[in-house]
């Protein structure tokens, strides 16, 4: 009768040699190899989804009107019209030095605003704070519909309908979403710097502008950022206060764009889409630029928070 073979008996599964002398890393690279061409394919693929829209608009600014929708990104007969067109269509220019103007009042101002009360609830220790900031953080559950006729009636008995003053002005109160990212980076930051810096006679606002500030740049850029392009794209407001085309900003304009232009039936998609693609390539720019500081900003607020 034929003994069978114990554990130690039964022969090893064959294993794929290894070269003599690879490093470590090497072979760990090897393993990972896969999973990094997945993940590589997976960020094209979400890539090309994300960017497709603003290729398309690109393309379809320098196509004619009966060749707008035709999903071609390459057009088959490419024309510079549309920009020249748009130019005399509309005050571009204008409505793009009005939303400029907005768009760095609204940002400025509720930074400095937001930094302030922000700065407040972290560093400041006073009875009832936690209760105080849990109403600040209780207004962003309301929806803005809510406020709308209110806020409306105040900018109107003070007469500031109709200018581009109710565009901006009300950042000067401050952001509670703003308050809140801000007051998080700052409660990561050492406590010690600032008593050390009141032992050498910092008064409080010489806390907060020589030291607090610099330490969280990265978090004011992002709040910059963030209203800038909240700003730039906004269009209820100047829908509500707006009634003069020489204050209209670029959302305004275009929407009054799309009524003219479709008047009739007869609708000049082409002038649409080029002038999108005029008043978008500033948020592009802008975010290009402070593109290190934005991620920087967040992944610090994030990590201190």
């Amino acid at each position: 009768m034929a003994s069978i073979p114990t554990l130690k008996q039964v022969p090893d599964a064959p294993v794929a040699p290894v070269p003599s002398g690879t490093p470590p890393q090497a072979v760990r690279g090897r393993r990972r190899l896969p999973a990094r061409i997945l993940l590589l394919t997976t960020l094209v693929a979400a890539t090309a989804v994300f960017v497709y829209p603003l290729i398309w608009l690109v393309s379809a600014s320098f196509k004619p009107q009966s060749e707008v929708f035709d999903n071609r990104l390459i057009p088959r007969s490419p024309t510079l019209q549309n920009y020249v067109e748009i130019w005399n269509a509309a005050p571009l220019a204008l409505w793009m030095g009005n939303t400029v103007l907005v768009t760095v009042l609204a940002a400025v101002a509720v930074t400095l605003s937001s930094s302030m009360v922000a700065w407040g609830f972290a560093y400041y220790r006073f009875r009832g704070r936690n209760a105080l900031f849990f109403l600040v953080l209780a207004t962003m559950m309301l929806p803005g519909a809510v406020t709308l006729i209110p806020t409306f009636l105040i900018w109107n008995a003070l007469g500031q309908v109709g200018t581009l003053t109710p565009l901006w002005a009300g950042n000067l109160f401050g952001s509670a979403f703003y308050i809140f990212l801000l007051r998080q980076f700052f409660l990561g930051l050492p406590r010690q710097i600032f008593e050390a810096a009141r032992t050498d006679g910092a008064n409080d606002w010489q806390l907060f502008r020589h030291f607090a500030l610099p330490l969280c740049k990265p978090a004011l850029i992002v709040t910059l950022l963030f209203e800038a392009q909240a700003a730039w794209t906004d269009l209820m407001r100047p829908l509500i206060y707006l009634r003069d085309s020489d204050t209209f900003t670029v959302p305004r304009g275009l929407k009054a764009m799309v009524d003219q232009f479709g008047f009739a039936g007869n609708w000049h998609w082409e002038l649409i889409v080029t002038a999108s693609v005029i008043t978008t390539l500033p948020m592009i720019v802008l975010f290009f630029v402070g593109q290190r500081h934005f991620i920087e900003g967040v992944a610090t607020t994030g990590v201190k928070g």
